[in-house]
Formats: C-alpha cells, structure tokens, sequence
C-alpha cells in the first residue's frame, strides 16, 4: 500500500509539473495544450485517489482544505479544457485564459505545501 502512496504522489506532482512547466516554457506566447488539459485530469484522480488512500487507511483530513484545492483544481481543468478546445480549432487563445490555467495550478501547488 506504501507504493501505491507514493505513485499516486508521485503522478500528481507529475501534473503540476506539466501544467506548470508548460505555462513557464510558452510565457512569451501564451497558449494551453492538450498536455495541460490532460495533467489536469490526471491531477483530479490522482488527488481523489490520494484523498480515498487517507480515508481507508484512518488519517486525518482536513477537508477544507481538500475542498480548496477541489475548487482551483476545477477552475484549471475548465480554463485547460476551453483552452485546449480553442487550440484544436486553431484559434487564439487568451493569455488570461493561459495565465489562468498555469497559475491557478501554480496557486494549488502552494496550497498544498503551505497550508
């Protein structure tokens, strides 16, 4: 079970690093790709399955702040999948709507060692 732990904290640091790295690398041109989309998606598993992984084993949660992380996490995803969209079908995309995607990931990362 301490394997499964770790690649599930593992693939969700992976995430961040993508969406983030990503954001970072295409800062002079701000755009989203499919590859944020999908660390997003990957994100939001991995995290579920984290927060499960706690609850069976008896660990303590704290549940607001799960429920923050929830909240940006889902801002990311619907700011990737727009951005993405938009992407495919060859239009430009705003660079709020890519500052958004890569600094609200940014943001949870902070959540997540901060709080």
């Amino acid at each position: 079970m301490t394997f499964l732990l770790h690649l599930l904290v593992f693939l969700h640091i992976m995430g961040v690093a993508v969406i983030v790295g990503t954001w970072f690398y295409t800062m002079k041109r701000p755009t989203v790709t499919v590859g944020q989309f999908w660390a997003a998606v990957l994100m939001l598993v991995t995290g579920l399955g984290l927060v499960a992984y706690h609850e069976l084993n008896g660990g303590g949660i704290n549940y607001v702040k799960i429920g923050v992380k929830l909240v940006i996490l889902l801002i990311v995803l619907v700011a990737a999948f727009i951005g993405m969209r938009k992407t495919q079908r060859s239009e430009p995309v705003s660079t709020g709507l890519a500052h958004a995607v890569g600094g609200m990931a940014l943001i949870n990362a902070a959540v997540a060692v901060f709080w």
